[in-house]
């Protein structure tokens, strides 16, 4: 069942560590122009993503509710917490050279863990034993983790275990929520367009447009199950 959730994980890990080896020869100012390439990018597939909804007032309610939840978690605040501490065990001598791993590791969980085909792949994963779309996601994380390493630094490698843990946990549970999606198959559209927000929020943080606390937002990805019964 978790076939395609080891390769994907596979895929970051041997992405990541050649990034950082090309990273160690890029200079700082191409990696800059790098990375405003990847929000660039970020916010292409963002908003691609959000187009194959059909009722909008599901994406606002989710996310309106899912901020909600989010901050009173304090997920991002946990997250962040978690990456820094990571950061004093792997941290090296220089301070402020480069994105810290707490970034990289933030930047890279989203955007390898939160969009359509992680959901989608994930629950085909565990629904039906069909790999297909996760080994198709673990390609272009390959060479996403390959960019992004070289830009952001260690931090996307660690990466590579909120992807397992998120694409295997949802492969797990994919036999709990199929009643709930089967009863009404405009469910996974419309938390695809939901996380598709999320991805646009990530792609202005990665341009510097704005300082969106993303991690927060998550919750709403799963509304739609609920709200789906009811609208």
């Amino acid at each position: 069942m978790l076939v395609g959730t080891l390769v994907n994980t596979g895929t970051v890990i041997a992405g990541s560590l050649i990034g950082l080896l090309l990273g160690n020869i890029l200079p700082e100012r191409l990696r800059d122009t790098v990375m405003k390439g990847l929000g660039l990018c970020t916010l292409f597939i963002g908003i691609t993503g959000m187009l194959g909804g059909s009722n909008a007032l599901i994406t606002i309610i989710s996310v309106a509710v899912g901020a909600v939840l989010g901050e009173l978690c304090d997920l991002d605040g946990h997250l962040n917490r978690f990456a820094e501490s990571l950061e004093r065990r792997f941290k090296k001598g220089k301070e402020g050279a480069g994105p810290s791993l707490a970034e990289g590791f933030m930047t890279a969980s989203l955007v390898f863990c939160v969009g359509a085909m992680t959901i989608v792949g994930a629950l085909n994963d565990g629904l039906t034993g069909n790999h297909e779309m996760l080994f198709t996601k673990a390609t272009l994380d390959f060479v996403s983790s390959m960019i992004f390493a070289s830009s952001l630094g260690i931090g996307v490698l660690m990466a590579a275990s909120a992807v397992f843990v998120i694409e295997g946990g949802i492969a797990c549970l994919a036999s709990l929520v199929a009643p709930l999606l089967q009863q009404n198959p405009a469910t996974i559209p419309e938390m695809t367009v939901v996380g598709s927000v999320l991805i646009v929020g990530l792609g202005l943080n990665l341009l510097g447009i704005a300082k969106l606390k993303v991690m927060n937002y998550v919750p709403a990805i799963f509304l739609p199950i609920l709200l789906c019964l009811f609208m």
